[in-house]
């Protein structure tokens, strides 16, 4: 289970750091699609976020247990 745990970490991070991306250069552009979608984005790159740190912390209890 915690090598699974780990190959989903980087996992995580790369959604983030995408929907991050995708978000900024909305922003940069503008227009209408920044217009419809940034809020979108910045929520989706939380709720990424949110699910990156909780496999980290499931990944370090499985470490601390020993699994």
């Amino acid at each position: 289970m915690d090598k699974l745990v780990f190959f989903l970490i980087p996992i995580g991070l790369a959604a983030t750091a995408i929907i991050l991306g995708i978000g900024i250069f909305s922003l940069a552009k503008g227009g209408n699609f920044a217009k419809e979608h940034s809020n979108k984005l910045m929520r989706l790159r939380v709720a990424a976020q949110a699910a990156t740190i909780a496999i980290m912390m499931l990944f370090l209890w499985l470490i601390g247990k020993g699994a």
